[in-house]
């Protein structure tokens, strides 16, 4: 088949039905949005835990003058004695604590002051009844019932928490924000199968004589088909660029701009996902709408274009 003649029913293709190509394009760039949107919050959920559970933290809070329900409380606030004592079993259960700190009352009442320094709760809070505690690193997180079962009922503790329940609900919901994103994009890309069908049967049926003067010439099924097929490619192109232009917006301006200064700041300590991220997906986002386009077209050839 001559170039030009491909061109020109290509040409002919897309004037004829032209508002069902601008359809599939914005369809197929839907689809392929919430679809790179689902990949990069994947991505961003791995590369947190990957930060998170290395730094996770297990809290023993200690005893304030207003501590009644905790076994380790009956004699009211945390003593010296009782502190130091804590202190040395934490010692003993080296090397599964890599690492401890102690935050004192006035440590976290100023730390509780920065974190809640515009709400009305502040003034109502006294500075005792924000306990002390001793922030505690293992060095297998998933040995926190250890932890727990030495401290929880022992004199001057009054609870012990796991900060790793917090981030995996915290996890979870992005979890289940990607998945959706991911259905959703399942469901465009259906409807993107059913509307590049649809546009192989109207345009097979405007262009009937055409197919049947190149039936009588003896024109093989590969070259009347290749035309239909090549328009669905450059729909679903266009479609794939526009996406990735969408995504590309989004993470630069988004997430590495805006959100990148209100979670990380300056410190960095939480790392989005970016451009890199984007590109690394990119291939598989074109490879997938380029080879969906052609299954697609092909079989809708193949049902409603008798050769």
């Amino acid at each position: 088949m001559r170039p030009g003649f491909l061109l020109a029913e290509m040409g002919n293709g897309l004037r004829r039905n032209f508002s069902m190509f601008v359809s599939v394009v914005l369809v197929s760039m839907v689809s392929l949005f919430f679809l790179g949107i689902g990949l990069l919050a994947q991505a961003q959920v791995d590369t947190a835990k990957g930060y998170w559970y290395d730094r996770v933290q297990v809290s023993i809070f200690l005893c304030t003058p207003d501590s009644t329900d905790a076994a380790g409380c009956v004699s009211g606030a945390v003593t010296d004695e009782q502190r130091e004592q804590i202190e040395s079993d934490l010692q003993g259960l080296e090397p599964l604590v890599t690492e401890y700190f102690y935050e004192s009352n006035e440590e976290a009442y100023q730390r509780f002051q920065e974190q809640f320094r515009n709400s009305s709760v502040l003034d109502s809070v006294p500075q005792e009844s924000i306990p002390s505690s001793f922030r505690v690193n293992l060095a297998d997180p998933g040995k926190y019932e250890v932890i727990r079962a030495a401290f929880e009922q022992a004199p001057g503790v009054d609870s012990v928490e796991d900060q790793r329940e917090v981030v995996d609900r915290l996890f979870a919901f992005l979890g289940a924000l990607s998945w959706g994103a991911l259905a959703l994009a399942v469901a465009m890309v259906v409807c993107a199968v059913l509307l590049i069908s649809t546009t192989i049967r109207l345009t097979a049926w405007n262009r009937r004589r055409e197919i049947a003067i190149q039936r009588m010439v003896g024109a093989s099924a590969f070259s009347i088909h290749l035309p239909f097929v090549l328009e669905t490619v450059v729909a679903m192109v266009l479609g794939s660029a526009l996406a990735v232009g969408l995504l590309w917006f989004s993470v630069r301006f988004g997430v590495s701009g805006y959100l990148s200064e209100l979670l990380a700041g300056e410190s960095g300590l939480i790392s989005l996902v970016n451009e890199r991220d984007l590109w690394m997906i990119t291939p598989f986002l074109v490879g997938g709408a380029l080879l969906l386009a052609v299954v697609t077209a092909w079989m809708a050839l193949l049902r409603h274009v008798r050769v």
